[in-house]
């Protein structure tokens, strides 16, 4: 009686993203199996794999790895503090994986495999709805299961699945103890959407009113985080968290659009198709990312730009995912949990000549602005400088406004070092997820922006809420920069904060900062923090040099005899964080009773001839 209550008042007041009713009821389902892969449609796909060696290549690679699954032990529902998202993902990964060999080969040990597995997470106490992720990738699991295998599974295994999915998924998606992620603006909102959709889709026969309820809720609502898209494609969690939301939201959208013929608009919602763009210009010349916020790590061939490329067909897009394939030690990227989407949404694109990406100055505002300056995308030892924005207060936030990296001959001279590991911290009882002032999150060594590549002006915290925006950039060739004014970031301490960014020549990084203090009688002080793994030493003319790999870079600024630089280790005091070994810390300190204002500060990063 809940459920009937719930949807007729959900149905009253239900529109679309564009203001016109959604009545998803009574519209026509196709059979099993319908979800993103519709019945009959692996003919088609297996004909596009056989013209293409790349793609032929990887749908083997595909097979290889379900015929290693078939050996997997039964999960086990175990949590690792207070996440079962491991167990989650890697039911997803395996039963996707042997529901597509399944498919592409008819071969029903795939299908047996998976179906073990189904009914050992179906008997599983609950999914965890406490942490709402673990329960959208189980239900989207063992949804493609069900769904895919639906002709030659038992009965008895359909009906175990069935009430699984609504008991353990559906139901529990309605519970204002566990749905918070309904009208959230980030990626939990895309991935858990999806998820239960998946599940509803499957099971949509059951009860079509109370499915079309769930895909109803979900197109509605996922246009909520798909507007933080604008208005270049900029992701505000960072590229970690743009594979993840981005991922799970193309999953939705591939599923309704194969089913309803229509995405209901949401596709179309302003910078969401040009987020492929920002997955590119993420990717640095060395392959990794520029990991601002809770990010990091080497770049990943991404299953998701493939499902960008279908619908832009901007061939640019597939540049970076060739070179990652080209320079790839071995098959990891099939051990994608979205692998087999990969190939769906991929297997008509092809790689022998992707079109060369035309941005080398690439600009993006919106909640957490990000701008790029390369010297080209075609050698791995090009200058490359990432600079942000924001605010700390976005979801995964840093104190890293006005932070940058930089990377110069194969050397990332200025980094990033992006997560920390959430376990960790959340057992330690840091107050992890309160992003307030306050909060003991910003006391992680990682989070503040002692840590980051910013400024620090009297030893403080920058303000959680503060904002910052790019104001003016010029994109000329030789020395193109961008300029973003972080005063509200400094405001209980600052009048004014500057801070411009610039590549001359592909040869020298410019940072320019002003400072304007507003007590300048008292005793003041900024401090100026570059993050690096080069070898710090200071000479005797108060210039730095960072040297690693060979390879050589020297820092200076306007300033000598007016400040200190100082070299430490990256380490924290606890035991509990990372200890980033190898990582230091250059800082250059000016303070003085009677502050110098304004206060100019111009730092130079220079390549140096080997």
């Amino acid at each position: 009686m809940k459920h009937i209550l719930f949807i007729s008042l959900f149905c009253f007041f239900l529109t679309s993203v564009f203001g016109k009713e959604i009545n998803l009821e009574n519209r026509k389902m196709p059979k099993h199996p319908r979800l993103i892969l519709l019945k009959g449609e692996e003919k088609k796909l297996k004909k596009q794999i056989q013209k293409d060696s790349l793609w032929s290549s990887i749908n083997e690679k595909m097979i290889k790895r379900a015929d290693n699954l078939l050996e997997k032990p039964l999960s086990q529902r175990k949590l690792t503090g207070r996440r079962l998202l491991s167990v989650s993902r890697d039911n997803l990964a395996k039963i996707f994986c042997l529901s597509y060999a399944y498919r592409m080969t008819n071969d029903k040990k795939y299908a047996l495999s998976a179906e073990k597995e189904m009914v050992n997470m179906a008997e599983f106490s609950d999914w965890n709805p406490s942490h709402f992720l673990d329960v959208a990738e189980m239900c989207m699991a063992i949804s493609i299961g069900y769904d895919w295998l639906y002709d030659v599974i038992s009965d008895d295994t359909k009906n175990i699945v069935k009430e699984a999915i609504r008991t353990k998924a559906l139901e529990p998606s309605f519970n204002k103890k566990y749905n918070w992620f309904v009208t959230a603006e980030n990626n939990w909102n895309q991935v858990c959407h999806s998820g239960v959709s998946f599940g509803a889709l499957a099971v949509w026969e059951e009860n079509p009113q109370y499915s079309a309820s769930i895909v109803e809720r979900a197109i509605e609502n996922m246009a909520i985080p798909m507007k933080l898209y604008a208005p270049a494609g900029a992701y505000p969690e960072g590229c970690s968290y743009w594979e993840y939301g981005t991922s799970f939201n193309v999953l939705f959208l591939s599923a309704i659009d194969k089913i309803f013929k229509s995405d209901f608009g949401l596709s179309s919602i302003p910078g969401f198709l040009k987020t492929g763009e920002y997955a590119t210009q993420m990717i640095t010349p060395s392959l990794n990312t520029f990991c601002y916020s809770d990010n990091g790590g080497r770049a990943i061939f991404s299953p998701t730009i493939f499902w960008f490329y279908n619908k832009t067909k901007d061939t640019s897009l597939l540049f970076m995912p060739k070179k990652i394939l080209e320079k790839s030690r071995n098959d990891s990227y099939v051990n994608d949990r979205i692998a087999p989407a990969m190939i769906i949404w991929g297997a008509a694109a092809g790689f022998s000549s992707p079109k060369y990406p035309k941005n080398t100055f690439w600009i993006a505002d919106g909640e957490n602005p990000v701008c790029i300056i390369r010297e080209n995308f075609n050698d791995e030892k090009a200058a490359y400088v990432g600079v942000k924005a924001g605010s700390p207060f976005v979801n995964h936030g840093h104190m890293d406004v006005g932070s940058f990296i930089f990377e110069s001959d194969g050397v990332r001279w200025a980094l990033d070092m992006g997560a920390e590991n959430y376990t960790n911290l959340e057992a330690a009882k840091v107050d992890l997820w309160n992003r307030s002032q306050n909060s003991g999150r910003w006391d992680v060594y990682r989070y503040n922006n002692f840590a980051h590549n910013t400024l620090t002006i009297n030893g403080k915290y920058q303000k959680v809420k503060g904002n910052a925006k790019f104001n003016a950039f010029d994109r000329s060739e030789k020395s193109p920069f961008v300029y973003m004014d972080l005063s509200d970031i400094y405001s209980e301490d600052a009048k004014m904060v500057t801070r411009k960014v610039g590549l001359i020549d592909n040869r020298v990084l410019v940072v320019s900062d002003t400072v304007v203090i507003k007590n300048e009688n008292n005793d003041n002080s900024v401090a100026w923090s570059l993050i690096t793994e080069g070898n710090p030493t200071i000479d005797e003319n108060n210039v730095v040099w960072l040297e690693k790999n060979g390879k050589k870079v020297k820092l200076y600024n306007n300033m000598i005899g007016k400040g200190s630089w100082s070299i430490e280790d990256a380490k924290p005091s606890t035991t509990y964080e990372s200890k980033n070994n190898g990582v230091k810390i250059v800082r250059f300190t000016y303070n003085d009773k009677k502050f110098l204002n304004p206060f100019i500060l111009e730092t130079k990063i220079e390549r140096i001839a080997n």
